[in-house]
């Protein structure tokens, strides 16, 4: 999501989560104020390769559930970055024990903010590499593999997916449009750990505007 009007028009099709990019390469990177909604929508930031700092910085600033990362994140990086938001969490807890007032020098979350790790699937994909990384996070994302980090439109061989071997759930991303409904049916009836689809560029007027209409048509056939 990229401009104000368009993100309140998503917003009120009250959809699970909301993604922000924060990528200066990404034609969808966000600037600028996020406007009020539902606070049953899970505002996600969207990261590659960031510092923890400023990832940190920008839970705050726009007070975000989740965290989905997009580049190469190491189990490390997920550690300390889970270990800082924890210590934000629990000096919150301490300040409004002692003190009471408007505005904190930290933000939390109503819960503990979710971490997404994405990894890209073409052809074929190695699940051994998702096992260290069970224990630190929340869900793994499945998008299409390709040039850029997200938003390629296209959809890779779900069947891949076949082998997956976890319980972890995960997000199906990658090129998903109103003429995969069918087939988006097909994979949440078998029995794969899917918790959620991650719909972006196939819904586009242009890199960050939604097509309003086609989401609405897209959530009636999935009957959701």
């Amino acid at each position: 999501m990229k401009y104000v009007e368009n993100i309140q028009q998503v917003a009120d099709l009250n959809p699970d989560y909301l993604g922000f990019i924060f990528y200066e390469k990404s034609k969808r990177n966000f600037e600028g104020i996020i406007p009020e909604f539902s606070n049953s929508i899970q505002k996600t930031g969207v990261f590659v390769n960031e510092y923890i700092e400023i990832v940190i910085s920008l839970v705050e600033e726009y007070r975000l559930d989740a965290i989905q990362l997009h580049g190469d994140e190491s189990v490390d990086y997920i550690v300390n970055l889970k270990k800082q938001l924890a210590d934000n969490r629990a000096l919150f807890i301490e300040e409004n024990k002692q003190i009471k007032k408007k505005k904190n020098q930290h933000y939390i979350s109503k819960n503990e903010v979710e971490i997404i790790k994405v990894f890209g699937i073409k052809d074929e994909f190695n699940f051994d590499v998702l096992q260290p990384y069970l224990d630190v996070v929340d869900f793994f994302l499945f998008d299409t593999k390709g040039k850029e980090r997200g938003g390629n439109g296209t959809k890779f061989d779900w069947s891949v997916l076949e082998k997956y071997p976890f319980d972890k759930p995960f997000f199906l991303s990658g090129g998903i449009g109103l003429e995969d409904v069918d087939q988006v049916k097909e994979i949440f009836n078998s029995e794969l750990p899917i918790y959620a689809l991650d719909i972006n560029s196939k819904f586009e007027v242009e890199p960050g505007r939604k097509k309003i209409e086609e989401l609405q048509e897209f959530k009636k056939r999935l009957n959701v």
